[in-house]
């Protein structure tokens, strides 16, 4: 569906561009995002190379899966479908470590697998389990730690301090991951109280 409503916006303003006549402005503006999206990627690359390193050497070394056996008691509570000591449990440590260190992409993987192993033990094959919902909000709200893409965007644009966006995106994560799963907990009280 995003890419219907960018692929809208996309051409909306090429058929805009040329009935105004402004083909000039519409031709640098093509240019200058591309280069502009290029410059993005190679300066962000580097930042982002290098804690996916740190991620996978942590992922060899087991280090997530002793990570994932220390929040085991809280994964618990927060999916009490899941049978203890489940492959999606670790998959889903893994997907909120790496989040926690804001890099979405790297903890796609481990999100989709996750999803995966979730699926396989959901009694109903249409619909989402109680634990893949669950996931799927805190994966969304997407608690963070250290914002390492935000960073790497600050610094590519010439901030000052950079890193002076650490404090308030670890409030506002917190806030919505908190205010996420409360939301999830009433919702799944209410289905089942309707059962």
């Amino acid at each position: 569906m995003v890419n219907f409503i960018w692929a809208f916006f996309i051409i909306a303003g090429i058929i805009y561009g040329v009935i105004t006549n402004n083909y000039e402005v519409l031709n640098t503006e093509i240019l200058e995002s591309s280069k502009t999206t290029l410059e993005m990627v190679l300066k962000m690359f580097p930042l982002v190379a290098l804690w996916t390193g740190i991620m996978n050497i942590a992922k060899e070394s087991k280090l997530l899966d002793k990570f994932s056996k220390a929040v085991a008691p809280i994964l618990g509570k927060l999916f009490p479908e899941i049978p203890k000591g489940h492959e999606s449990l670790g998959y889903i440590a893994s997907n909120i470590v790496i989040n926690m260190f804001g890099l979405g992409n790297a903890a796609t993987p481990f999100g989709l697998k996750a999803m995966k192993s979730l699926q396989e033990i959901n009694k109903d094959k249409t619909t989402a389990s109680r634990s893949m919902i669950t996931f799927l909000v805190l994966n969304t709200t997407g608690f963070t730690l250290i914002p390492t893409t935000v960073i790497s965007l600050r610094m590519m644009h010439g901030s000052a301090n950079p890193t002076d966006i650490v404090i308030t995106s670890l409030i506002a994560t917190t806030l919505s991951t908190v205010a996420g799963l409360i939301i999830d907990r009433i919702v799944a009280k209410k289905r089942a109280c309707k059962k």
